[in-house]
């Protein structure tokens, strides 16, 4: 085992292929080829005499000994860049913290959060990053995010079964809520009973791998007809308003529901709950991370209200 010859184009390179999860997809990332990709991998396995990625026919996994190699790569590469920055007069990259978030996050919680943190903290800079629960998992273990705003559905399960754990702590946990047009007949009541959802359009996210985007309602005992599909929620509930069917949607995105949709509770069959995670590496975060951490807890409890 010899790590001296291993380039940090290397380390790049297996980084970001263990938070993308193929070659090909690492690959445009970095804006090589796969086969360079490959190379690069190959490198540095023959350099760790041990095989780091399992080939799997849905993409690749960090082997046990994968997990050890891209813990101590991401803290090399990370300080090889505060040294970049430091040489180059910018601020320490301690000053920024990267944040991933889930789409429900996004609307309320987030602009909350970061207005709250440019009153009380002026001095740290926050970037951030949309995506799905499995691919922002990917992106705290590959280290290219600190922080990272999760979704989770009933059984509740942790984010990955990786070692060691995530630091992870529930920020919300609310019912799943239907958003239906305000002159739809389901619109006239407080709730919506599920028995009267049986026939209904539904407006839906693509289904895409891993990353499930559906807003039909859980356990309908039907073949759903999905009217119209999207990804962004705001097109969807843009729909809605429109009149072109129905959807799920977080509690969390009530106050952000545009005129002529009303989002109600849905009563009968199981309790559909989801929760929102805050969820980091398990290692002591640094200041500047502590406090977006507190302040992402605090707008969650500002935004946590029963409608």
């Amino acid at each position: 085992m010899d790590f001296t010859d291993v380039s940090l184009t290397a380390l790049r390179v297996f980084r970001t292929v263990a938070e993308q999860r193929t070659f090909t997809a690492a690959a445009t990332a970095l804006g090589y080829t796969q086969s360079a990709v490959s190379r690069q991998i190959a490198s540095i396995e023959r350099a760790a005499g041990a095989e780091l990625l399992e080939r799997r026919r849905d993409g690749v996994r960090l082997t046990a000994a994968g997990r050890v190699v891209l813990r101590r790569a991401t803290v090399v590469l990370d300080q090889i860049d505060a040294t970049a920055r430091e040489l180059s007069g910018l601020p320490a990259q301690g000053a920024t913290v990267r944040v991933g978030w889930v789409p429900s996050a996004g609307p309320v919680l987030l602009p909350r959060a970061l207005a709250a943190l440019a009153r009380t903290d002026p001095a740290i800079t926050v970037v951030t990053r949309e995506g799905g629960t499995p691919s922002l998992v990917r992106a705290l273990r590959a280290g290219s995010v600190d922080l990272a705003l999760l979704g989770s559905a009933p059984p509740f399960r942790s984010p990955d079964d990786e070692s060691p754990p995530l630091a992870v702590q529930t920020l919300t946990e609310r019912a799943l809520r239907l958003a239906v047009p305000a002159a739809h007949p389901l619109a006239r009541g407080d709730f919506v009973d599920v028995a009267d959802l049986r026939g209904r359009r539904w407006i839906a996210g693509p289904m895409s791998g891993e990353d499930r985007l559906m807003g039909v309602w859980p356990g309908l005992d039907e073949r759903p007809e999905i009217a119209h599909t999207a990804r962004d929620w705001l097109a969807k509930l843009h729909l809605v308003a429109a009149g072109c069917g129905i959807t799920t949607v977080a509690a969390s995105l009530a106050p952000a529901a545009p005129p002529g949709v009303r989002i109600l509770p849905v009563r009968g069959g199981p309790q559909e709950q989801r929760r929102l995670l805050l969820a980091r590496l398990p290692a002591p975060p640094t200041e500047p991370v502590a406090r977006v951490a507190d302040a992402l807890r605090v707008a969650a409890i500002d935004t946590d209200t029963p409608l």
